[in-house]
């Protein structure tokens, strides 16, 4: 549905896309997720037709509708889009404002797709409303409903969480997912949430610098990270230096992992630098299992509470610190030393 191929953009001196490519199957969910700055809106722009790439292609449903020599119109893209503000029309009750987009169907036909759009997104009985009478979660979806109501072959969401409060942002990427598995819709996302990546995404491109570092499933990205920056990008984690004792282990100060699969290697992610070579494993706070029985102690140096769990910030007695996550009914004081031992069952290790 969506390919873009080797797509670069600059403004003026300045790099902000380099190099670019993935591909979208029809009725898949990606998401571009990085840091501000990082170059994913520009991405979405280029797609969007709002902007003309200076190198590479883009092409909707095997046709190039960006490249050298050709720059197809937005308004003749079919592609949807989702903003960061909704942009209603304040002028405009719910039902004209997701009908803005229909002016080629008869009134009959307009007022049945939007009655549609409306009880799609759970707003049925709401089209007479002003958008200032609608909470922020019912403004994303009315904003939803208006891109959805052209049919369009892609649609394009940017940062459309971000002004909503955290439970609202979770609970509605779950549902908007929900509603484009329902229709079928291929859908990019940007933003710098990953918690609102992996609720919604099938496949995510982790960007730095312009680049993707890591197009991979939500799973994937967290366990085998394939380089540095998404491993501290995703999730929380520390590395701890480690010496490799054989192809399937490596020692640190907590013991000896092993079942390291040359499978899982990539990039600079691979234990595969010989006996005796130093390297830094990363350890998540998921590897670390409270333990009351384990001859091993760490002393609880800081925690921040979350609910149903502790994360637990832990130094060991070399004075290294690691996180770990500690069911909230261990309820330990600073200072306290405490058994733990590893539960790790994906080992990701960098040249040290």
């Amino acid at each position: 549905m969506l390919t873009l191929e080797n797509l670069a953009h600059a403004y003026g001196r300045k790099t902000v896309l380099g190099d670019i490519s993935l591909r979208l199957d029809p009725g898949q969910i990606g998401c571009l997720l990085g840091p501000s700055g990082c170059g994913k809106t520009t991405a979405l722009r280029l797609i969007a037709g709002f902007e003309q790439p200076d190198k590479g292609t883009i092409c909707l449903q095997d046709v190039c509708v960006a490249g050298p020599g050709i720059a197809l119109p937005a308004e003749k893209r079919r592609v949807g889009l989702v903003f960061q503000d909704y942009a209603l029309f304040p002028h405009l009750n719910v039902g004209d404002n997701i009908g803005f987009g229909l002016g080629h169907l008869t009134p009959t036909e307009r007022q049945k797709r939007v009655a549609e759009m409306l009880g799609l997104v759970g707003l049925a009985g709401e089209a007479r409303a002003w958008p200032h009478q609608l909470s922020g979660g019912q403004q994303q979806r009315v904003a939803l409903a208006r891109a959805l109501a052209p049919r369009p072959r892609l649609l394009l969401l940017d940062e459309p969480f971000s002004n909503l409060d955290v439970d609202l942002r979770e609970r509605l990427s779950l549902e908007v997912r929900d509603i484009l598995k329902h229709e079928g819709i291929t859908a990019l996302l940007v933003t710098h949430d990953q918690h609102e990546a992996f609720a919604m995404a099938d496949a995510v491109g982790v960007m730095n610098e312009g680049r993707i570092q890591q197009w991979d499933t939500p799973y994937n990205l967290y366990h085998r990270p394939r380089n540095r920056f998404v491993a501290d990008f995703i999730g929380q984690g520390v590395l701890l230096p480690g010496t490799v004792r054989g192809s399937h282990k490596v020692e640190i100060e907590l013991g000896l992992l092993e079942g390291v699969s040359p499978a899982e290697c990539d990039g600079d992610s691979c234990l595969v630098y010989g006996e005796g070579a130093a390297v830094e494993v990363l350890i998540r706070p998921d590897d670390i299992q409270h333990d009351d029985d384990s001859p091993l102690l760490a002393e609880v140096e800081r925690r921040a509470f979350r609910g149903a769990e502790f994360v637990y910030t832990l130094k060991l007695a070399s004075g290294t610190r690691l996180l770990a996550l500690v069911p909230s009914h261990h309820n330990h004081a600073i200072g306290e030393r405490i058994g733990i031992r590893l539960a790790v069952d994906h080992v990701v290790a960098f040249r040290a």
